[in-house]
């Protein structure tokens, strides 16, 4: 089943002029993503809460936003927006359990994310290959790198070893397991006060 937002951005022909004869180019932040549970979510805010007695200089998502990136698309022309909704329609898949595991940093020498390690069986990885079908004659080119399901939980402005001794606390935790049973393209705004995040499209299996 789709469901799309009635708030959706759609190009109509009608968007204001800069000048004579020139039209305003809207470019909007978007991905194609997976959420987690109220459940998940709320564990990991206890991480958090746990990550915020480090020395470092650490910017935390909110917990409502905490989600899982099957592929970040960038900034696309708000004219896009609904040849990629008819792209990412018909893309069929299965619900598949997931589960979030270890809080770590993507890269212990130079971390700038710190995340939740996701266990998927696979099933990321899998439909990330189908959103790239539909999407790639779009022009929107393939990754290069392995596909790593993750959850943000923060990003790092300025590490302290106090940061790797803190997720030392945090070895061995778990924060449970849910239900994916669809997938949404998201528009991503950002403010001084963090990213607002707006559902385009929600695709459910």
């Amino acid at each position: 089943m789709v469901r799309e937002a009635l708030s959706s951005p759609d190009y109509r022909g009608d968007y204001p002029y800069q000048g004579i004869g020139t039209i305003t180019t809207v470019m909007v932040r978007t991905f194609v993503a997976l959420e987690l549970s109220e459940t998940v979510r709320g564990r990991l805010k206890e991480a958090q809460d746990v990550l915020k007695t480090s020395s470092s200089r650490l910017t935390f998502v909110d917990p409502s936003l905490i989600h899982i990136t099957v592929k970040f698309l960038g900034e696309v022309d708000e004219k896009m927006l609904a040849r990629i909704r008819d792209a990412l329609k018909p893309v069929q898949y299965q619900p598949f359990p997931v589960s979030a595991g270890n809080v770590t940093v993507n890269n212990p020498r130079r971390p700038h994310t710190v995340w939740c390690a996701i266990g998927d069986n696979g099933n990321g990885e899998r439909l990330l290959s189908l959103v790239e079908d539909a999407l790639s004659s779009l022009g929107f080119p393939r990754e290069s790198r392995k596909f790593t399901p993750h959850a943000t939980v923060a990003r790092v402005k300025y590490s302290d070893p106090s940061l790797f001794a803190v997720l030392d606390q945090l070895k061995g935790r778990t924060y449970g397991e849910c239900l994916v049973s669809g997938m949404k393209l998201k528009k991503s705004t950002l403010t001084p006060r963090g990213p607002v995040y707006e559902d385009l499209l929600e695709v459910k299996w």
